[in-house]
């Protein structure tokens, strides 16, 4: 089957773009789309062009195989600029995602229709890089710098209804998208064309407003080179010449490409989408998932409640007694109402979330469930009793998981009629926020439990990696290495402030001290304790010191740092007196951040040996995805690998 055919409607020529799964931008499509604008301008009886593309999505970007490659023609600018430069106009016919490259040959068309569920984007910086293809040039040509600015240095898609109120796109049509194109191009041949983009001029912003947008940007981009480097690339389109302007996006574009972030950015890419379908799982089929329940209605049982909902899956949540049902629906009412602030939710999306939970202190409400998430108390006897209940109310075939960060599913699973159906899901808080999902089967785990776990965090838009069975399982495993590491330094004389500088400067937004007051010191700490109560030889740390001060944290007005009266952290003398160190050796930033990144590569290694975790690529996505591991570094796995080559 070819890549790219042409048919006719008419007066109407129809290019229709096949290369599965997304119709990737591969040197095979662009060449038969260039030989198809000559074949349609030599063509007299066509009067106009339809870009449409077979399968479940418009052209959604540039084959990312060829990166790293020696680049074939014809470039994919050369194309853009001959799809504009054709005699006969075309209309690009846009469904499911027009990105990247995708959309840059939709700029390149003189008109852009879409259907209501489209989305379109230039996800570049996402990548690393920026768009390549007249991007940061033409779009501003189209809806001025200051939306150019927003949608090529975020790199995040719109969908069809603002990018009509922007200016991106000439129509969203209901019905069938292709005849109603066809309509829109007899139309449209029968006036005036409007000028192409490239022959536009666009009107300069506010004196201040590029120096603003890149204090903005860097403070956002916290080291990522690709978002500033897309600014500079729109602010030379405001201010060269068109060919002089996509000149520079191109040198940009590629200097860029070979760079160490687009190279983590993309390996991340890749991994993720491996992640979500996992090679020992082909060919197995998952249950389906049409109820879920969720026991516990706390913080992390409302989390996975909305998560749950957000996916369109009824959920029965079950809490011990009338007034915690109270409090778990009120959770999970607050989480969809601050989407409603955040405008991210209008007021009936939020009601109809809220409408499909059902809260209650009857667990008879879960016998139909496909699926149960236990997620109570982090305490080995309150979920074994959980899970006798669930044993005995759920069908034979409900898959019955708990919510553990720590404990051992093994000896939560003791005595569970068929343990087959049993695995850990480790949900990070806020579980509707967050994206990583650690799955952790038992050995009983059976193969399609294993799979429909997979399947729900792809429902649930979540990175899914498989975890072995270990204190900490892999993220908490080596966030305890990491925080030991950190206070080592302290011991060794660094400074508090300077650690969480220096991780910050790495790309964290907080460092491993200053995470800790957000969080709970006290959080830690109960565990340990609880491991010394079972016999556990666990060394005291300088966490134990000050909670049993009473500084846990920000929650507290103190922790590792003072907090007086708002959350910016102080430097304490209380806690340099109580660590009773001498806290003053300066030690360079970026050997601080080799250190601790080096710390948890280091027990990636140890976990990799157990098997624990299957390959390095899992560890980094459980430590960017669940620990805030700046993105644009890869991981510490693949930061420690590339160290020679990072400024770290």
């Amino acid at each position: 089957m070819p890549v790219v055919s042409v048919s006719r409607e008419g007066e109407i020529a129809v290019v229709t773009v096949d290369n599965p799964p997304v119709n990737a931008l591969s040197q095979a499509v662009r060449r038969a789309l260039f030989d198809a604008t000559t074949e349609l301008d030599a063509d007299d009886g066509v009067k106009a062009v339809v870009l449409a593309c077979a399968g479940r999505t418009f052209i959604a970007g540039t084959d990312l195989s060829e990166f790293g490659k020696t680049p074939m023609e014809p470039h994919l600018p050369d194309l853009v600029n001959r799809i504009e430069a054709s005699v006969k106009p075309w209309i690009a016919a846009i469904h499911g995602t027009a990105l990247g490259g995708g959309f840059e040959i939709a700029l390149g068309c003189r008109f852009r229709v879409t259907v209501p569920d489209a989305a379109i984007g230039l996800p570049e910086v996402t990548l690393g890089i920026v768009p390549g293809a007249s991007g940061t040039v033409r779009t501003p040509r189209l809806v001025g710098a200051e939306a150019a600015v927003e949608l090529v240095t975020g790199g995040k898609p719109v969908k069809a209804a603002k990018a009509l109120s922007m200016g991106l796109v000439d129509a969203v049509v209901q019905g069938d998208l292709l005849q109603s194109v066809l309509v829109f191009a007899s139309d449209a041949v029968a006036r005036p064309l409007p000028v192409p983009l490239s022959q536009r001029t666009v009107v300069a912003p506010a004196s201040t407003f590029w120096e603003d947008k890149k204090e903005a940007i860097a403070k956002r981009a916290k080291g990522e080179t690709a978002p500033l480097a897309a600014l500079e690339c729109v602010r030379m389109a405001v201010e060269l010449s068109f060919d002089e302007a996509l000149a520079f996006e191109r040198k940009t574009f590629l200097d860029l490409r070979g760079s160490e972030q687009a190279a983590a950015l993309r390996t991340v890419f890749f991994a993720e989408r491996a992640a979500r379908h996992p090679a020992g799982l082909n060919g197995v089929e998952p249950l389906p998932l049409r109820k879920a329940g969720v026991v516990g209605g706390g913080t992390m049982g409302a989390g996975i409640t909305a998560a749950l909902r957000d996916a369109g899956i009824p959920v029965v949540m079950i809490e011990r007694d009338a007034e915690a049902v109270a409090r778990g629906l009120a959770n999970v009412r607050a989480i969809f109402e601050d989407g409603v602030k955040r405008a991210k939710l209008t007021k009936s999306q939020a009601e109809a979330k809220l409408a499909g939970v059902t809260a209650s202190t009857d667990c008879g409400l879960l016998a139909d469930a496909d699926m149960v998430i236990e997620a109570v108390f982090e305490e080995l006897g309150v979920k074994r009793a959980v899970f006798d209940q669930l044993g005995k109310l759920c069908r034979p075939d409900t898959i019955i998981a708990t919510n553990t960060s720590y404990l051992d599913p093994r000896l939560i699973a003791e005595g569970v009629p068929d343990p087959s159906r049993f695995i850990g899901l480790h949900f990070f808080s806020p579980a509707n926020v967050m994206r990583l999902l650690e799955i952790v089967p038992i050995p009983e785990t059976a193969p399609r439990t294993l799979a429909t776990s997979f399947a729900l965090a792809r429902a649930l838009d979540k990175i899914p990696v498989q975890a072995g069975i270990c204190e900490g399982f892999i993220g908490n495993r080596i966030l305890k290495r990491y925080r030991a590491a950190a206070e080592a330094l302290v011991r060794d004389g660094v400074p508090i402030a300077e650690i969480d500088a220096a991780m910050r400067d790495y790309g964290f937004a907080m460092g491993p001290f200053e995470a800790q007051d957000l969080g709970g010191l006290d959080i830690a700490y109960l565990q340990r304790e609880g491991a010394r109560a079972n016999g556990q030889d666990v060394p005291e740390t300088f966490g134990d010191i000050l909670v049993r001060a009473g500084r846990k944290g920000q929650k507290t007005g103190g922790g590792w740092y003072d907090y007086a009266g708002d959350r910016k952290p102080q430097p304490s003398a209380v806690v340099a007196e109580l660590l009773a160190g001498k806290i003053a050796r300066m030690t360079a930033h970026s050997t601080i951040a080799c250190h601790l990144v080096g710390e948890m590569a280091a027990e990636g290694d140890a976990i990799l040996a157990e098997g624990v975790a299957g390959q390095p690529s899992d560890i980094d996505l459980v430590e960017i995805h669940g620990y805030g591991f700046p993105r644009w570094r890869g991981g510490p796995m693949f930061a420690r690998a590339h160290s020679h080559r990072q400024d770290v």
